[in-house]
């Protein structure tokens, strides 16, 4: 038998068992019966995780979920933060994290299962894409093609609508999910400005990011031949204009004039002022701290002036894991496809019942 095919059955028949044995003991909930002397506060107190129970006042309403396994790909610093996020997460395991060296464990890996191939874990239903933009549709049409869903914080906004078109056939086919460009721009942030379009739908919208480090503009730097390591900072000039400040650690032996003109001409620096500034040790300057000021001006039926402002100041890499795990959670209640954060109902972005954050939020 292909072993490619005896790893997928082995896979499948882990999951069956698991589904039978949390049946089975949904069948015990539902013909259990309370003792008569239980009180209200007797039953409150009851051992039991409130999110995963869809009725906790109705015993024999008490649907038990199983927590999903998410499989980390890349352990750079977003696959660092999102592996605190899934820890922090009542309703996910870690299945574990996939890196190039998985001979290279740290500290905080040791009780993981760290492999250099997803396809070397088990029991994986949510693939957390840590990796560059750039490689993210190899990653996911892979992986996608396994049947498992995934997650990833593609930043390049021009290519997200193709990005989408790619790999919504490849998640169809194989009964799966993908939520592309879930960090927070692309991504929250583009919840923020649906909002503000939809409640004064005339008008201007203006997202100034920064000052602060973009990953992914340091990533695509550190790309560029001859760059050793790269910081890009992003400076809000105002109305959407921002000036790119990057600064290079060469590689011995590296052209500096060659070196500025690849990033000058890169899609990442191309459209924006860009000032390249040569360094010995990029660990002096970095800053994970980024942050957004969101401003619009509009128009709500015939009313004029309609001032909207929104401001964030956060840990760029932080934020990034925790919209990519919220995201990995509404992946698991849509339909086969490939959707975009803005395509999500925002519920389904929580952990728990509807009825408990309708009551809480609404």
């Amino acid at each position: 038998m292909n072993s490619v095919v005896k790893k997928t059955l082995q896979r499948y028949e882990k999951k069956m068992k698991k589904a039978i044995s949390q049946f089975i003991f949904f069948l015990y909930l539902c013909t259990k019966k309370q003792p008569a002397s239980m009180n209200r506060t007797d039953k409150n107190s009851q051992k039991k995780d409130e999110l995963f129970f869809a009725d906790s006042s109705r015993p024999l309403n008490k649907i038990i979920r199983m927590k999903k396994n998410a499989a980390i790909i890349g352990y750079g610093n977003i696959g660092k933060y999102a592996l605190e996020a899934l820890l922090a997460s009542p309703d996910f395991e870690i299945a574990g994290i996939v890196r190039r060296d998985a001979t290279n464990v740290p500290d905080e890996l040791k009780n993981h299962n760290v492999v250099d191939h997803i396809s070397k874990l088990q029991n994986v239903d949510v693939a957390i894409l840590c990796a560059p933009t750039r490689s993210v549709e190899v990653y996911a049409k892979e992986i996608l093609a396994m049947g498992i869903n995934t997650v990833d914080s593609y930043d390049i906004h021009g290519g997200i609508w193709d990005l989408k078109q790619q790999l919504s056939p490849v998640a169809q086919a194989n009964k799966a999910v993908s939520v592309i460009a879930a960090g927070w721009d692309p991504g929250t942030n583009s919840i923020v400005r649906t909002m503000m379009e939809a409640i004064a739908p005339k008008g201007l919208t203006y997202t100034n990011f920064g000052p602060g480090m973009s990953m992914g503009h340091s990533v695509a730097a550190k790309a560029i031949k001859g760059v050793k390591n790269a910081l890009s900072m992003t400076i809000p000039l105002g109305t959407g204009i921002h000036r790119r400040m990057v600064y290079i650690e060469l590689e011995n032996g590296a052209n500096p004039e060659t070196v500025e003109h690849l990033l000058k001409t890169d899609d990442y620096f191309a459209k924006d002022e860009t000032h390249v500034i040569f360094v010995d040790d990029i660990s002096m300057y970095q800053d994970m701290g980024h942050g957004v000021n969101m401003i619009r001006k509009g128009v709500s039926g015939q009313t004029q002036n309609q001032i909207m402002d929104f401001n964030m100041h956060i840990n760029n890499p932080a934020l990034t894991a925790q919209v990519l795990v919220c995201a990995a959670r509404a992946s698991f209640k849509q339909s086969p496809g490939c959707y975009t954060m803005i395509e999500l109902p925002t519920i389904d972005l929580l952990a728990g019942e509807k009825e408990y954050w309708i009551k809480k939020l609404v």
